[in-house]
């Protein structure tokens, strides 16, 4: 059976995404690699850990993208929107990676990313579902069905998620919330293990429940 490798929130920390690659060893023509979202801010090698993941989409044949909050914070800001909320949350190591200034007009501030990069960012999914698993960054909120969720929903929600028993129909696989382990739980997996606080980058390799960690 092909294996999925689902991987946590990396946060900028670059060597240990490297690392954690190395270790997993997945065949790039029959693994998936799944990447949970929050690629960037907070750590100091965010441009680099793109770099990786773009070239990580070209050597293997099945990459599965997500989009976390602080990639949609990165694109509001591009926009000249919730400048606050990213620069409160860690925004400013990514934009001092691109070279972008606080003072740059909208334009600058585009015109700094790389176009592989920006597309990169704007194609990122809300969520990948699997016939037994759902991939999705932040959660769910129970006794909604994933299509009649909210994208603020999947990229923010924490407790009222990771504390619920509720059956979803598959397991979610998830990050965004920062534990000190896995979170391994019948209905549920979590695998922000809060690499860029110091802690462990985590991958869990599907359908046998293994945890990789570096």
């Amino acid at each position: 059976m092909n294996k999925m490798f689902a991987i946590g929130d990396i946060h900028g920390c670059a060597q240990k995404l490297h690392e954690l690659i190395e270790l997993i060893a997945a065949d790039p023509q029959k693994d998936t690699l799944i990447f949970i979202g929050d690629y960037i801010d907070r750590g100091s090698s965010n441009r680099d850990v793109v770099d990786y993941v773009l070239q990580l989409k070209k050597e293997f044949k099945n990459v599965i993208c997500l989009l976390g909050n602080h990639e949609q914070m990165l694109l509001n800001y591009l926009e000249d929107e919730d400048e606050e909320m990213y620069l409160c949350n860690g925004g400013k190591h990514t934009l001092s990676d691109y070279g972008i200034k606080l003072s740059d007009t909208t334009g600058e501030r585009k015109e700094k990313i790389p176009e592989a990069h920006l597309l990169f960012f704007q194609s990122l999914l809300p969520y990948h579902q699997t016939k037994d698993y759902i991939f999705v960054h932040a959660g769910l909120i129970p006794g909604i069905s994933i299509d009649k969720q909210t994208i603020d929903d999947l990229l923010w929600v924490r407790y009222k998620f990771i504390d619920s028993d509720y059956d979803f129909g598959r397991r979610v696989i998830f990050g965004h919330t920062p534990m000190s382990n896995p979170l391994i739980m019948e209905n549920k997996i979590g695998i922000d293990t809060g690499a860029v606080y110091g802690g462990k980058l985590t991958c869990l390799e599907l359908p046998k429940v293994k945890i990789y960690q570096v």
